[in-house]
């Protein structure tokens, strides 16, 4: 039976919970190689909520440091193309005075792996994925526009570093096979622990929403589907209804069933948690929900003329080309965009809605 911690805390008291996953989760990490995983997906200030609190990794760093690791790495391929935004967002967010000169900008090193030809045939991991012993992963508790919500699957798509995270977000095509896609990257190396942080987290048209939520909770599992299950749970989302829990389960990665499940602390779903629009229904089969599907993938983005300051990032990084500037604004031409959200995820100014 898969074990679930969920574990009251603040930024400030962090550290006890920590301690307490580490104790319910054994890893021996004398002498072995630890790369540490927050999820980071742009340059932000850490109270946007956008991405894995400093004090969240802070606290990991400094207990795994008096575990005796021969070395310890910590970094994460951020949502854009540049690798040179790396280590911008890293110190923006705070994130890399926590990592305590761990922080290695991990998108300028990969090796090529094979793939799922469904959607490409080989693709590159940053090669500390690989060649470290032991994964520790970071996610944040938030929705995400496109798998509803992110958590211990969809944070390991940071492991591909570069515009190939653009490009396979192409290839998928569908919101399903997009689903479908996330476990195959999550699959070429599973990490070893998560821990969640969900202290503050995130609702609405997440991954880089405005509305936060004070949750006051570190979450911590060694299985993937499990943790992902019982944040499902929180948020108010059936776990199986989301296509990427249904493949999950079905390669053996885990069950969402949450009577196999150990909860250790109180599991409670989270009174009025406000969904992203494709609200968990999309995997559903039966024609209403095909055509409730099908009516979602008509979204198309759009800039808030009162947030946007019109500085071309959604451009730039968009992967079909299907954007461009347009008085000022950004402007969506309909027969190209894929409605990947990657010009939502990346806006600095959170400036870009769906409609």
């Amino acid at each position: 039976m898969s074990k679930v911690m969920i574990h009251p805390a603040t930024y400030e008291s962090v550290r006890q919970a920590v301690d307490q996953a580490f104790e319910l989760f054994l890893l021996e990490l004398q002498g072995k190689k630890v790369f540490i995983k927050p999820n980071l997906l742009r340059a932000s200030e850490a109270k946007e909520g956008i991405i894995t609190h400093p004090a969240v990794l802070r606290a990991i760093v400094e207990k795994v440091e008096t575990m005796g690791p021969a070395s310890i790495v910590v970094g994460d391929n951020p949502g854009v193309f540049c690798y040179g935004a790396n280590e911008e967002s890293f110190r923006k967010t705070g994130l890399m005075e926590a990592a305590k000169g761990y922080y290695q900008n991990i998108g300028n090193d990969s090796l090529e792996v094979d793939f799922n030809p469904d959607f490409m045939s080989r693709v590159s991991l940053s090669r500390i994925v690989l060649e470290a012993d032991i994964i520790i992963s970071l996610p944040k508790f938030k929705t995400h526009g496109l798998t509803v919500m992110t958590g211990a699957i969809k944070n390991s798509y940071g492991f591909l570093p570069g515009a190939q995270k653009a490009r396979l977000h192409k290839a998928a095509g569908t919101i399903e096979r997009f689903h479908e896609m996330v476990v195959d990257v999550f699959r070429l190396r599973v990490p070893d622990l998560f821990i969640v942080d969900a202290v503050v987290g995130m609702e609405g048209n997440g991954p880089a929403s405005p509305d936060l939520r004070n949750i006051g909770l570190i979450l911590a599992a060694d299985n993937c589907v499990a943790l992902d299950a019982v944040i499902a749970t929180m948020m108010g989302i059936a776990p199986g209804l989301l296509r990427f829990l249904q493949k999950a389960k079905k390669v053996g990665l885990g069950d969402y069933d949450l009577s196999t499940i150990e909860i250790i602390g109180e599991l409670k779903q989270l009174p009025d948690f406000k969904l992203p629009p494709l609200n968990g229904e999309a995997i559903l089969k039966n024609e209403t929900m095909k055509t409730f599907l099908h009516s979602r993938t008509l979204l198309r983005p759009q800039a808030d003329p009162e947030l946007c300051t019109g500085c071309g990032t959604c451009v730039d990084q968009c992967p079909a080309s299907a954007l461009s500037m347009s008085d000022h604004l950004p402007q969506a031409d309909a027969d190209i965009c894929i409605t990947c959200f990657c010009c939502q995820e990346i806006c600095p100014e959170k400036a870009i809605t769906l409609r």
